[in-house]
């Protein structure tokens, strides 16, 4: 297959990339670099059958080749981001997205949606399904990300329903693993890196908050499978069914990494959620798709992954 990644050289992204060429795929990954790294497309630039372009998706996606699919990732995904790119992050799911499935569209070939957990906002529904409309706050600060996915899963609805498109939502929970940059604000990344470091291992809240944490290239394999999926609308949940607080994953970071860091606790940030953890029943069914990696094998690879890098920045200095 012949598949266009917008959003290529993001964390999940690139990883998506690095999937499809070993599947033997020809991917042409496209990014204004905002929040994506050139770093995280090492791998694939080696690759004959990988092209990237570099340009902004919601003013023009410049191909004319042809392709068997358009997935469409684009857009700033950690708190740190999002809340610095409020209009860029809006305007990538909306704009964005409309002109994703444009092309899509143009070569009568599936288009995949990357929404979110977000979409559920502080739910109100626990686990989430795909059924449960979310309990977002419309003006809240993490609206911006939150109302955005909305729009965009609404908007790839419309082209599925008035041009017969056919189109794929996946609503992506907390991922994590190697690449996640550490300024991008995740929990995880967050964690490990002031574990390694020895400092104070900064907790919102209480830390009772409940996230479920899939690793990489689980959350890749169900991508994967919804491109290949055809005629398969969603949304579909992309997720670990395991559910943990950010006070046990804490620990657990602390107790792998052997860190002697303190935990310090901080107010919880404005509508942040309290539980979240995904119904994966339709990813089973229809995509046949389990998460594979536990969260202790996942922990570990990451922290491996993020000390190389604080030790590879800390030599060029």
């Amino acid at each position: 297959m012949r598949i266009l990644i917008t959003g290529g050289a993001g964390f999940i992204g690139s990883h998506l990339c690095d999937a499809l060429l070993a599947r033997g795929d020809e991917v042409v990954a496209v990014d204004n670099f905002v929040t994506g790294n050139a770093s995280n497309l090492a791998n694939a630039q080696s690759h004959h059958h990988f092209q990237l372009i570099v340009a902004d998706v919601t003013k023009e996606i410049p191909v004319d080749e042809h392709f068997d699919c358009v997935v469409h990732l684009a857009s700033p995904a950690s708190p740190n981001h999002y809340l610095r790119l409020p209009l860029e992050t809006m305007a990538s799911s909306s704009r964005g997205t409309e002109l994703s499935a444009e092309l899509a569209l143009a070569n009568q070939c599936r288009f995949i949606f990357a929404s979110t957990s977000e979409v559920y906002g502080d739910p109100l529904e626990h686990p989430q399904r795909e059924s449960y409309w979310g309990n977002v706050n419309p003006i809240g600060p993490r609206s911006v990300y939150d109302e955005a996915k909305r729009f965009g899963e609404a908007l790839t609805c419309a082209y599925g329903l008035t041009k017969k498109l056919d189109v794929g939502i996946v609503r992506i929970f907390n991922t994590y693993g190697p690449r996640l940059q550490p300024d991008d604000g995740r929990v995880v990344s967050n964690l490990i890196l002031q574990a390694l470091s020895g400092q104070p291992m900064t907790i919102f809240g209480d830390g009772s908050q409940t996230r479920s944490f899939c690793f990489v290239d689980d959350t890749v394999a169900a991508l994967v499978a919804m491109i290949l999926a055809t005629g398969v609308r969603g949304p579909i949940n992309i997720g670990n069914p395991f559910e943990h607080s950010v006070l046990e994953l804490a620990e657990l970071i602390r107790a792998l990494t052997g860190s002697n860091s303190s935990l310090e606790f901080l107010p919880l940030p404005v509508d942040d959620p309290k539980r979240r953890c995904p119904d994966i029943t339709r990813a089973k069914e229809l995509l046949g798709w389990l998460p594979q990696i536990t969260i202790h094998e996942g922990i570990a690879m990451t922290s491996d992954w993020l000390r190389s890098y604080a030790e590879s920045a800390r030599a060029l200095q």
